[in-house]
């Protein structure tokens, strides 16, 4: 499934800090600029300190793109009704549904790149400067910095945009921002400061400030909105694409600002290539493949294995109109997950979900409908050297041990928790359910005369799988029957995307197909994914987690100032999710399936944490001319 919310495998960059005194930094190369009153002044940050950086001051292009790509053409692409239509641009409130790529019109002080983990690069900051301590940091901005309308971005608009976030935002950025930043001040048109909560974290203090979006507060004004309400017009940002046409339910298209101001920085140079990106809605994933084979969209980022193995052989593939590819990628596992509703209290035992989890037989899935092309997931860090494995190192041992009692006692004594694979050859596999029965039985649900699970009260056991998609029929069908058999009112219930996006944000469900997006440095983001403050409103907290032991162990990595300990309690931290067994876990692909038309481009080397077709591929003038020629396009 495709996420609405995390386009990270598009290759967006995510926007993180930096800092520059232009000529001291040229003199001193690579590192820090010598203190200046006590300051550290820098072109970039790194989680564990500026040493780490990859790029010089005075770097010419990001190592992946090609510097001299040709711009011009159009990305389009498609997305079908499993995440919902749209009806705002305006991805910051609770209210509406947000289009895909609603974000795109917006900038930060800091960007990230896809080649380094935990580096920040100044965008629309020209300088970060910052004391030792990281007490606070000032950021300097470009001069020649201007939002779409002409309009030159201030300091006053950057404290405008992180007050009415703190204020107004999501209610999960409403509940996390103060914990880090305790607030900001404009020195100057150009100058910010930003304090940060003397009990905060170290590390991430000055990302957290340089990855706010920047709105301009006078397009808001003149809106005559509160924040909070969705919009159609959105507001003015500094990125460099604008709203082109926007047809509700049927499509977007954004195009580039051809006065864009940051069109001749480094780290833009070779980016942004295409005049429009388009994207196509559908009311499902069958017709949007249609719509790709028909050429009504030309970029395919291929999510069905039935698809995938089967499909592929249309005639534009095999004329080389269209070219299919797998592109190997080391990216972390994207969580994807049957997630519960920890709210409702027929969850609250983790023994039902441990027996609801064993009932999921990926291998007969993965055999029998995926054509053996997923591995399964275990860990909330999956393929990555931070999952935890065995029993607990002393390193661990060390962050866990005082959350005896809070945690559960397995941990100690146990591997870290997987759920043991099933038999591949049958899709009802006894010896889970009779393990899963006997963990109902222990949890008080016993069957009765019609075979139905019951707890002392006489209610059943029921458990609905909230499905958008139409290609999860084929999944959760056996699944549920797995349920059925074993006594749990189990059920499928499929509804409309935009419905069951409500009905998400309304924590209206039992069980949800969703996403855990944790990162390679995690940092205050896993308190929105598993901490207590805002559970029952957070869109990220989607199994409404809330729990002192979690809360604790997040704050140890938070808290962490060396990559040792970061990673040691990372491990520790997943050990404990997995203990919790808050979801049941579904699969991933270490590789990108794609097809497009043959007139898109990308290097030949492609950075390790996304392809990046949203990013730095281009359009081929020649070939796009030649599809024209044999009226394709």
């Amino acid at each position: 499934m495709f996420h609405r919310y995390a386009l990270a495998r598009a290759g967006l960059p995510r926007a993180l800090p930096t800092t520059a005194a232009a000529a001291l930094i040229l003199a001193f190369g690579a590192g820090a600029a010598p203190a200046q009153d006590d300051l550290i002044v820098t072109h970039g940050v790194a989680t564990f300190g500026i040493e780490d950086l990859s790029y010089a001051p005075d770097f010419a292009h990001l190592t992946y793109v090609n510097p001299d790509a040709p711009q011009g053409g159009e990305m389009s692409l498609s997305w079908s009704s499993a995440g919902g239509s749209f009806d705002s641009l305006h991805p910051y409130t609770n209210q509406g549904n947000p289009a895909v790529l609603a974000s795109i019109f917006f900038e930060s002080m800091l960007e990230g790149t896809l080649d380094t983990i935990g580096q920040s690069y100044c965008l629309l900051c020209e300088s970060i400067a910052y004391p030792e301590d990281r007490s606070y940091v000032i950021f300097t901005l470009r001069p020649e910095a201007r939002f779409s309308d002409g309009t030159p971005v201030t300091a006053q608009d950057v404290l405008f945009s992180y007050e009415i976030l703190r204020d107004e935002g999501l209610p999960s950025f409403r509940a996390n921002i103060p914990l880090t930043i305790a607030g900001a001040e404009v020195l100057d048109d150009r100058r910010i400061r930003f304090d940060f909560n003397p009990d905060s974290q170290l590390r991430g203090r000055i990302e957290a400030a340089g990855s706010l979006p920047v709105f301009s507060q006078a397009s808001h004004i003149a809106s005559g909105l509160d924040f909070n309400e969705s919009r159609l017009t959105p507001l003015v940002g500094s990125g460099p694409y604008v709203v082109g046409r926007i047809d509700p339910g049927r499509a977007t298209v954004f195009t580039r600002n051809r006065d864009y101001w940051g069109n001749d920085l480094p780290i833009n140079r070779g980016r942004h290539n295409f005049d429009s990106i388009r994207v196509e809605y559908y009311a499902d994933s069958i017709a949007a493949f249609e719509g790709f084979t028909a050429g009504n969209y030309l970029f395919r980022q291929e999510n069905s294995s039935q698809n995938w193995a089967n499909s592929y052989d249309f005639p534009r593939l095999q004329d080389g109109v269209v070219i299919r590819e797998e592109i190997p990628q080391g990216l972390i596992s994207p969580g994807q997950s049957f997630v519960f509703n920890l709210r409702r209290e027929k969850f609250q035992d983790p023994r039902v979900r441990e027996a609801i989890a064993l009932m999921f037989n990926f291998e007969w899935t993965n055999q029998t409908l995926f054509f053996g092309l997923y591995s399964p997931i275990d860990s909330f860090w999956e393929n990555t050297h931070l999952e935890a494995s065995g029993l607990p190192t002393p390193e661990e041992l060390a962050i866990l041990e005082p959350l005896r009692g809070l945690i559960p006692d397995e941990v100690f004594t146990e591997p870290a928790f997987a759920t043991p694979p099933s038999d591949p050859d049958r899709t009802f596999d006894r010896r889970q359910a009779r393990r899963a029965s006997a963990l109902l039985e222990e949890a008080g649900w016993t069957p009765g005369p019609d075979g139905m699970l019951r707890n002392a009260a006489g209610e059943t056991l029921e458990v609905e799988f909230l499905n958008a998609g139409p290609l999860f029929d084929r999944i959760i069908n056996p699944y549920v029957e797995n349920l059925r058999a074993i006594g749990i009112d189990a059920r499928m219930n499929r509804v409309d995307g935009a419905q069951a996006n409500q009905r998400q944000r309304d924590a209206d469900f039992d069980i949800v197909t969703e996403f855990f997006q944790t990162g390679y440095e995690p940092g205050t983001g896993l308190r929105q994914l598993f901490g207590s403050i805002g559970a029952d409103e957070s869109l990220f907290n989607v199994a409404g987690l809330a729990d002192e032991g979690i809360d604790r162990l997040v704050e140890v990595v938070v808290r962490a100032e060396t990559r040792d300990e970061m990673e040691v309690a990372v491990r520790a931290l997943d050990r404990v999710l997995r203990a919790y067994r808050i979801r049941v876990p579904q699969w991933f692909n270490d590789s990108e399936w794609v097809a497009y038309y043959n007139h898109y481009r990308y290097p030949e080397t492609l950075p390790p944490y996304g392809i990046g077709f949203l990013d730095f591929w281009w359009v081929d003038p020649a070939a796009e001319q030649a599809l024209r020629d044999q009226g394709v396009l």
